[in-house]
């Protein structure tokens, strides 16, 4: 389970080797064993010892700001200890291989856009043509991005990033004419969001982005040493580059929350400046909705466990890569 700290006041502390929940609405006692990571929001707080009991049991800490992004973690000392893992992995970033990885990224990431697309059924003649026409344009758009090529990420990297760019607009106004009315947007917008749909988005992205900073620190990986994305001073590069492979999760996840219609006005507030923020309600629906997506059981590529595991897996599976060379 994913213990959520997201009430003013709350706080969580030990008794008797167990987690303990304090909160307006009375205590509540947690087995450790059971809980795989806390998310602790502006206003709740943890006890010293409860931190411990978490990173004796493996368990992520992350604190949340409100655009569900990490804005710190604990984790284990043990956790990125390897030292042949982080030397390998500077090697990596300037060598031919890196440009084969990150074009290997974007092929995936727009094959799994076309998948949601193909997924879609097209009711009128106009959702059939943009369909039929947006899948064409992304694949003329993996097709450039397989035709370049250049010893260093960094001389391709701005063609790189147009097409992406490129391919994602085209991508989001397509799948923009399958959402209900109520929930269809002008245009992908990020921080701060201007309508439910990229309020939504933005935070299980968010989401996603600590489950991947996660997996890469307890891989012995630098979340921080980037390969196609900008290392720009504080932000964790790897962490944007990796999750490419994985944003589609929270694509389905929200494209499908709002075809069911069930994140209504309770769920989000609209600022003086037109901008959309999640509530605890619609934070709720939407962290639980993307635990059980990620907590499901998948095959990929002849393997069978969660995806969230997957994610776990893929992380360990780059760290080898680096050593091997």
């Amino acid at each position: 389970m994913e213990l959520v700290l997201n009430t003013y006041g709350t706080s969580l502390q030990v008794e008797d080797g167990l987690f303990l929940v304090v909160n307006k609405d009375g205590k509540q006692t947690i087995d450790p064993g059971t809980v795989k990571s806390i998310l602790i929001n502006k206003g709740a707080k943890i006890s010293s010892d409860a931190a411990l009991l978490a990173i004796a049991n493996e368990i992520d800490v992350l604190f949340i700001d409100a655009t569900g992004k990490p804005g710190g973690r604990l984790w284990s000392i043990k956790y990125g200890s390897i030292s042949e893992i982080r030397r390998a992995q500077l090697e990596f970033l300037y060598s031919p291989k890196a440009v084969k990885w990150v074009k290997g990224l974007l092929r995936t990431k727009i094959d799994n856009q076309i998948g949601l697309l193909l997924s879609l059924d097209a009711e009128n003649e106009e959702q059939k043509k943009a369909l039929e026409g947006c899948i064409n344009r992304l694949r003329d758009y993996q097709n450039k991005i397989e035709g370049i090529d250049s010893p260093f990420v960094n001389d391709i990297a701005p063609s790189l990033r147009g097409w992406e760019g490129a391919a994602s607009r085209a991508y989001f106004a397509t799948l923009n004419l399958f959402l209900p009315k109520e929930y269809q947007f002008g245009e992908r917008t990020q921080h701060p969001a201007y309508d439910v749909f990229n309020c939504l988005l933005n935070y299980a992205y968010g989401i996603l982005y600590g489950k991947v900073e996660g997996a890469l620190i307890k891989a012995g990986i630098d979340p921080y040493a980037g390969v196609f994305h900008r290392d720009d001073y504080n932000r964790p590069a790897l962490v944007y580059d990796v999750i490419e492979l994985y944003r589609i999760w929270a694509d389905y996840v929200v494209f499908s929350l709002c075809c069911q219609k069930v994140i209504d006005q309770e769920c989000y507030s609209i600022k003086e400046d037109g901008s959309y923020w999640l509530e605890n309600m619609g934070k709720r629906i939407l962290i639980q909705s993307m635990n059980d997506y990620l907590d499901e059981v998948v095959y990929i590529k002849g393997i069978s466990r969660s995806r969230l595991s997957h994610i776990e897996l893929q992380a360990h599976n780059l760290a080898q890569s680096f050593i091997k060379g």
